[in-house]
């Protein structure tokens, strides 16, 4: 447990990983503009661990200047059932919480 919360324990890595994964996002300027507002330094430390991890795939889209998109490996894949758990588990235990359609699967 200990060892996959270093790996996408934080706050952040799970919205992106929920944004790509659910929402269809794969680029940059798409997960600043969330409702979130994740801070561009975060977000390109986050894609790069992602990467690291083997759990995102970073490929160009643009050369000039250049320009990527970001999508979920199938090992990165496999942490959908994980987000959509605890959204249901917020929605059922957190007050005022409401699961968008999309998440609910």
């Amino acid at each position: 447990m200990a060892t996959a919360l270093d790996v996408f324990g934080d706050k952040w890595t799970l919205l992106l990983i929920r944004d790509m994964g659910i929402f269809g996002r794969t680029r940059n300027k798409e997960f600043q503009d969330g409702k979130e507002g994740i801070p561009t330094n975060i977000l390109a430390n986050r894609l790069k661990s992602l990467q690291e991890h083997g759990l995102v795939q970073r490929k160009p889209y643009q050369n000039n200047p250049p320009r990527f998109e970001y999508h979920l490996t199938p090992a990165g894949k496999e942490l959908i059932p994980i987000v959509r758990s605890m959204a249901r588990w917020s929605a059922d235990h957190v007050a005022g919480i409401r699961i968008p359609k999309r998440t609910q699967k």
